[in-house]
């Protein structure tokens, strides 16, 4: 009987200034695999170039995942495993499968015997986490908040509200482009004493993050947050 191939979650940099940031196993991982799942190919080109992999990239396979593909796609993506061929799966930024559409590909792995193989790498949620000072033995990330103003304050109260009553940290992120919207927005909605924390550039040498409670933000407010990518938290 023919040998499944395994699906490997590859990690990459969370900026292009961050190559360092992935262990060396990690690579050498990489080296062996010459076809990937991966959210943008432009980007996993350029990190599988930095990474060093002994093949051309022309020689190596690549097909492309979204929120819009659909799961018949996503079966063909991973026919090669069933072949015996290994996979290696990569998101834009960070880990796989981590508020990353590459999710889907790892549970349809799962229901196909496909053997998944998470590898070590930066994950700018844990990360903000980690250098939050909030609490990290309960948290919960709510992805992306709405776009629309009053939705936006609603949200920020109720998230505000359960951070306060469970104790539990909420983690959210934006489009770059919407960071000091966000930050204007909590800034008027929440209470003064509830501390926010701002976590951007993770990795780089640009790296910035500050806990402060609502009303310390208000009298000493962040730098220019624009196109930077950002991790919020409430605690």
């Amino acid at each position: 009987m023919q040998q499944t191939g395994k699906l490997y979650l590859i990690p990459v940099p969370l900026g292009e200034t961050a190559h360092h940031t992935i262990p060396q196993y990690v690579k050498e991982c990489l080296w062996q695999l010459d076809y990937f799942i991966v959210e943008r190919a432009k980007t996993a080109r350029h990190f599988i170039k930095a990474a060093q992999h002994p093949r051309p990239l022309p020689e190596l396979e690549m097909v492309e995942l979204s929120e819009h593909t659909k799961e018949a796609e996503y079966r063909s993506f991973l026919a090669p495993a069933l072949s015996g061929r290994n996979i290696g799966l990569m998101s834009e930024a960070g880990c796989p499968g981590v508020a990353d559409p590459g999710a889907v590909v790892v549970e349809l792995a799962h229901r196909q015997g496909i053997p998944v193989v998470p590898l070590v790498g930066p994950s700018s949620i844990l990360l903000a986490l980690m250098g939050s000072g909030m609490n990290g033995q309960k948290f919960c990330f709510q992805g992306y908040l709405s776009a629309k103003k009053q939705d936006l304050g609603q949200q920020l109260k109720r998230l505000e509200q359960l951070a306060q009553r469970d104790q539990c940290t909420q983690i959210f992120i934006e489009a770059p482009y919407r960071n000091q919207q966000i930050v204007a927005a909590a800034l008027q909605h929440l209470a003064p004493q509830t501390r926010l924390c701002i976590a951007v550039d993770l990795t780089m040498p640009t790296e910035y993050i500050v806990t402060r409670k609502v009303e310390e933000w208000k009298r000493n407010p962040p730098a220019d947050l624009h196109k930077r990518p950002a991790i919020f938290l409430l605690g």
